[in-house]
């Protein structure tokens, strides 16, 4: 039942369904059932890294003509990330259907963006043996225009908050941010940094987050927004894009 639940969320019936069970099975599961020759996700995983990156680079190129090589590389870089991999997977509640090890599960396996992006690579590995590049294709493509809603249309910038945040001061030869952990509270698997980002002397923002990363991003995020004091839209935590014909001073 189960995996007939994961197959109506990807639109996709396996012919195989022992390939879907593999692609749900983390390393830590097949070790402790090593005896049963349990096979883990991770050949499925390496695969599915090829198969989403060519199938969102052609999406991307066939819908977004108008953009450079740097600005799809960008884009891509946003779709593809442990955070977007995460998120899509958790809004296919495969975070419900992972087989994990009692020490992983344990730990907050369960929750971590890490694990949760290599299982939706590895299904689409395992879609793609089971079927064929198009229908790969097909599956993700559909995922993708169901959960990024927000993409835009016409022309635009897209950036990351850190980088976005570096070249704004960069251009004005200002002091280049520095980003420096305020506090770091909570068990180790699910550890809350508190980080600040500043200039000179300057306080310009603080935020929080579940890694030094998330938080720095979320930080950066906080100053761009009081900076450009405009509405920027968000991809992930990482990633936002400006309509072009919006922006008013270059970042």
């Amino acid at each position: 039942m189960e995996l007939k639940e994961v197959e109506k969320k990807l639109g996709y019936s396996f012919k195989n369904p022992e390939l879907l069970l593999q692609a749900l099975t983390h390393s830590s599961y097949a070790h402790e059932h090593s005896a049963e020759k349990t096979k883990d996700n991770e050949i499925l995983e390496f695969l599915g890294d090829a198969v989403v990156g060519l199938v969102l680079s052609d999406y991307l190129r066939l819908n977004y003509p108008d953009l450079s090589e740097g600005q799809l590389s960008k884009l891509r870089s946003a779709i593809v990330s442990t955070n977007s991999l995460s998120s899509l997977a958790k809004k296919l509640k495969l975070d419900k259907y992972i087989r994990l090890g009692k020490g992983e599960e344990k730990n907050g396996g369960r929750k971590k963006k890490s694990i949760l992006a290599d299982t939706f690579e590895a299904i689409m590995g395992a879609v793609y043996i089971d079927s064929c590049y198009e229908t790969a294709r097909t599956v993700l493509q559909n995922i993708v225009k169901k959960h990024f809603k927000k993409l835009p249309k016409n022309s635009f910038l897209i950036n990351n908050f850190k980088s976005a945040l570096q070249e704004y001061f960069n251009q004005r030869n200002l002091p280049t941010p520095v980003y420096r952990t305020v506090t770091e509270k909570g068990p180790e698997h699910e550890k809350l940094f508190t980080v600040e980002v500043s200039t000179g002397d300057k306080v310009l923002a603080r935020a929080q987050g579940h890694s030094k990363k998330s938080a720095e991003q979320k930080a950066a995020q906080k100053a761009l927004k009081k900076l450009l004091k405009k509405k920027v839209t968000m991809i992930n935590e990482e990633a936002f894009f400006l309509d072009k014909e919006k922006v008013e001073e270059k970042i």
